[in-house]
């Protein structure tokens, strides 16, 4: 079983800025991949970004350029940098540790 908390979700303006982290309980370069996915409401829930075990990163055509993935060395956090937030990123966001475990959300609203 592995659990993972996410943090840094809020409210922000237009064309601000958030980093959001999750947790892991177990090492997250024990997995294949590592991913950031968001829902917002009445849509499907959707991958935003990911990370492999060796590194290797991709995202979604909406965020490139404005989104970043990362992990700490220490193997246990994740996160996503955050800039020139748009209205459209306003959802949930939750991390994915592969292949089936899930963290609660953290709530990201982007809003003047």
């Amino acid at each position: 079983q592995v659990h993972l908390v996410e943090s840094g979700g809020g409210l922000v303006q237009p064309g601000g800025s958030l980093t959001l982290s999750c947790v892991s309980s177990a090492s997250i370069l024990e997995t294949n991949f590592m991913g950031w996915y968001r829902q917002a409401p009445g849509k499907e829930r959707e991958l935003v970004a990911g990370i492999t075990n060796y590194g290797s990163r991709n995202y979604a055509d909406s965020v490139k350029g404005r989104f970043t993935i990362s992990r700490d060395d220490n193997g246990r956090t994740l996160y996503l940098q955050m800039n020139s937030l748009k209205s459209e990123d306003t959802a949930v966001y939750y991390c994915k540790y592969a292949p089936r475990y899930w963290g609660q959300g953290t709530q990201v609203t982007v809003s003047s």
